[in-house]
C-alpha cells in the first residue's frame, strides 16, 4: 500500500488539542481572521468574544466557532471566557477618524490591555496582537504612541510567546484598495508601483500571517512582524525579524 502522506502543519497543530479566542472579530482584519481559521482548521474550538453576535457563521465549516457577548466596560466580569485558551488573537481597534481622542484611546489602549491581562490570567500561552506600522511609545503623536505603549505593556505581561503584527495601511475591500491606490499614486506613485508590500496590505494577508505564526516554531518570546514580514509570512515563508 502507498505510504501515508505526511501530516500537514495544520494537522500537526490540530493534534495539539488547543482552543483559541478572537477579540475584534467584527472588524476588517478580524473578519478575515475568522475565515482563515475556519479554512485552516487548526483549533478544536475558536471562541469569538465581542459586543454583538454575527449571524453569518452557519453550516459545517463554522461548527467550531462559538460566540460570546461581553461588555468591554466590565470585561473582568467575563474572565471565564478567557480561560483555558492556548492562543489569543487580538484585532481590536477603533477607527481614529470616527471617534474622539478619549474614546479611541479607551478602545485601543484600555480594552486591549484588559483583554491581554485576562488572557494571561486565563492561561493563554501565545498572544497575537495586531498593532500598526510606526508604533512607537516615544512618539509625540497619539496613535503611534498608544500603539507602542500597548506593545510594551503586553510584553511586560510575560506571555510565553507574543507575536506583534505591524501592518501598513489595511486594505479591507476592493473599493478601499482602489481608493488607497489612488491616494498613494498621487503621493508615492513610484514606490507603490514597484513595492506595494512596503506600505499597504490586504486584511486577508494579515490573517494568513497571523495563523501561520501560530504554527511556526517559536524563535523569540516576542516576535515583531513589519509589513514586509507579514507579506512574506502569509506565503508560508519563515518567521519575523
Amino acid at each position: 500500500s502507498m505510504a501515508e502522506a505526511a501530516p500537514t502543519k495544520e494537522e500537526e497543530f490540530l493534534s495539539t488539542n488547543q482552543t483559541a479566542f478572537v477579540v475584534g472579530h467584527t472588524g476588517g482584519t478580524g473578519l478575515a481572521l475568522v475565515q482563515e481559521l475556519a479554512d485552516r482548521n487548526i483549533f478544536q474550538k475558536v471562541v469569538l468574544i465581542g459586543r454583538r453576535k454575527l449571524e453569518k457563521y452557519d453550516g459545517e465549516k463554522y461548527n467550531k466557532l462559538e460566540q460570546k457577548i461581553v461588555d468591554f466596560e466590565k470585561l473582568e466580569d467575563y474572565a471565564d471566557e478567557f480561560k483555558g485558551h492556548g492562543v489569543g488573537f487580538c484585532c481590536l481597534g477603533a477607527l481614529r477618524a470616527k471617534v474622539g481622542k478619549e474614546e479611541w484611546k479607551k478602545v485601543d489602549h484600555n480594552y486591549i490591555m484588559k483583554v491581554a491581562e485576562l488572557a494571561k490570567a486565563g492561561g493563554c500561552r501565545h498572544f497575537v496582537l495586531v498593532s500598526a506600522m510606526g508604533a512607537d511609545s516615544k512618539s509625540s503623536f497619539l496613535q503611534p504612541r498608544v500603539k507602542g505603549e500597548v506593545e510594551a505593556e503586553c510584553r511586560d505581561l510575560g506571555f510565553q510567546r507574543l507575536s506583534i503584527f505591524r501592518p501598513g495601511l489595511l486594505l479591507a475591500h476592493r473599493t478601499d484598495r482602489r481608493l488607497a491606490e489612488g491616494f498613494f499614486r498621487g503621493l508615492l506613485a513610484p514606490i507603490v508601483h514597484f513595492k506595494p508590500t512596503l506600505l499597504s496590505v490586504p486584511v486577508e494577508t494579515v490573517a494568513k500571517a497571523m495563523v501561520q505564526s501560530v504554527m511556526e516554531p517559536c524563535q523569540e518570546p516576542t516576535e515583531m512582524f513589519d509589513n514586509k514580514s507579514i507579506h512574506r509570512l502569509a506565503k508560508g515563508k519563515g518567521s519575523g525579524q
